[in-house]
C-alpha cells in the first residue's frame, strides 16, 4: 500500500471508530410523578400558558433546580429500571419541560428527594402501572 493510500485511510478509519463508538453525556437520576392541581408553580406562578400543550413536564429536584435556573430546561428522559419488572416502557424517551420546584409544588410527589418529579402524563408515557419512583437516564436539550 502506498503511503497517499495509507494516509487517506487513517482518517476514515478513525472516522468509522467515532461514528460507531457511542459517548453518552446523560446523567442517571430517580423520577417520581405528581398529580394536579399543577398551579401555582414556582416558576411561573398562575400562568398556565407555561405549561406544554403535551402535558409533558416536570418539577426540579433540589439536585437539579440550580437555584431557579431549571425553570423552562428541557430535558430527554427515559426510564431506565425500577423496582418491579418490567415497569419501564422500552426504547419510550420523552422530552419534558422544568415548571416547578419539587420541595414547594403544590402537589405532593409520589416519592420526595426525587431528581425529578413527572406529570402524570409524562410518567406514563415512559412506565406502566403508578410505581412510586423509576430510576430515569436524563439529558439537558
Amino acid at each position: 500500500m502506498s503511503k497517499p493510500q495509507l494516509l487517506l485511510q487513517c482518517p476514515l478509519l478513525f472516522l468509522l471508530i467515532l461514528q460507531l463508538s457511542h459517548v453518552s453525556h446523560a446523567d442517571v437520576g430517580t423520577a417520581a410523578q405528581y398529580s394536579p392541581p399543577y398551579i401555582p408553580t414556582a416558576c411561573y406562578g398562575n400562568d398556565a400558558s407555561q405549561f406544554p400543550s403535551s402535558n409533558l413536564f416536570a418539577t426540579a429536584g433540589e439536585g437539579i433546580w440550580d437555584n431557579g435556573a431549571a425553570c423552562g430546561r428541557q430535558y430527554l428522559v427515559q426510564c431506565i429500571s425500577a423496582s418491579v419488572p418490567r415497569t419501564c416502557i422500552p426504547g419510550q424517551t420523552i422530552q419534558i419541560r422544568i415548571i416547578d420546584r419539587a420541595v414547594s409544588s403544590a402537589s405532593r410527589p409520589t416519592t420526595e428527594g426525587v431528581t425529578m418529579v413527572l406529570s402524570n402524563t409524562a410518567f406514563a408515557a415512559i412506565a406502566n402501572g403508578s410505581r412510586a419512583s423509576i430510576n430515569v437516564e436524563y439529558q439537558q436539550v
